[in-house]
This record gives C-alpha cells, structure tokens and sequence, in this order.
C-alpha cells in the first residue's frame, strides 16, 4: 500500500514554511526559496490534522520558549546522511559546530565535505538544526534556506535578535 502524503502550510518568522508527513508523521519542512525544495506535487494533499503537535512546537520555538524539538520523524536517506541529521539534532539550541567537528563525531574525519552535502539535503529545516553548522573559520557557510536565513537563525538563538527581528 502506498503511504499517505499530506502537507500544510504555517507561518514562521521566515515566510511561510511547508510541513509535509507520511503516513502522519513529519518527514519535511520546506521554507519558501529553499534549495533542493522538491516540487509541490510531492508533498500530498493539503491537511492539517497531523500537524498539531509539529506546529506548537514551531510556534514555541520561534516565541523563544522552545529549545529542543520532540517530535518523531520519518526521514528518508541514505545510511550517511541519515547519522549526520542525528548529530545535528544533538547540537544544543544557541551552540554551533563545525563540518569538521561533525566529521570527527561520526568517526570520519576527512568527510567534512559529505558532512556538508548531507546537511544540504536536510530535509526538516529549523526542526534538525542545520543552520548551526558553521565553516572551520566560524563563517557561514551554505545553508538551503539561505544565508541570510540562517544568520538571523542563530542571531535569534545566541540571544541577539528578537523573533520579530527575524524577517
């Protein structure tokens, strides 16, 4: 049987951003822009119901009383890039690491280059925090939703901008 898609659309701080679950449980959040945004036609029908949770965590989040999801996820990749969404999800919330740094604690340290690419391909932006991965000399370095985005990201998460301030 194949699995049940279904999308909705919330507001955020950065535009709108596309929730998408299989079979009711959240496999992508999309903002507006995004690179490797998948078409739309793959994110299913529109419907809210499985996205009560998801979005009062979003909503906590960005009112700045949230600092760590707890919400299960169904994420699609391969072996790699699933051990490195894992790691992102262990940064804590105002911290950042390194491609490097992230290479090292999968035990590979000469992949920071993958460790890159699959943290491009994130599929739940904001929720596995790839926005906190910063370059060896602590610059920004590519982020799918921009990197405009992802420096009021961690602006907002050191404590130096206001939700408000994000757009």
């Amino acid at each position: 049987m194949a699995p049940t898609v279904r999308h909705t659309v919330v507001d955020s701080p950065y535009e709108p951003l596309t929730l998408v679950a299989v079979d009711g449980v959240l496999s992508r959040v999309h903002m507006t822009g995004q690179r490797h945004r998948p078409p739309e036609g793959t994110f299913g029908e529109p419907d809210p119901r499985p996205f009560g949770e998801a979005i009062r965590q979003l909503d906590a989040y960005f009112a700045g009383e949230l600092t760590e999801f707890d919400l299960p996820l169904h994420l699609v990749g391969t072996d790699f890039q699933l051990r490195v969404w894992a790691e992102l999800r262990r940064i804590p919330y105002g911290e950042t690491r390194t491609y490097g740094e992230l290479a090292e604690l999968l035990g590979s340290p000469g992949a920071s280059r993958a460790v890159g690419l699959a943290n491009g391909k994130n599929p739940v932006s904001v929720i596995v925090p790839c926005h906190r991965v910063i370059g060896a000399g602590g610059g920004l370095t590519g982020y799918g939703g921009g990197l405009d985005r992802k420096q009021r990201l961690l602006a907002f998460e050191s404590g130096t901008a206001e939700p408000a301030a994000l757009f």
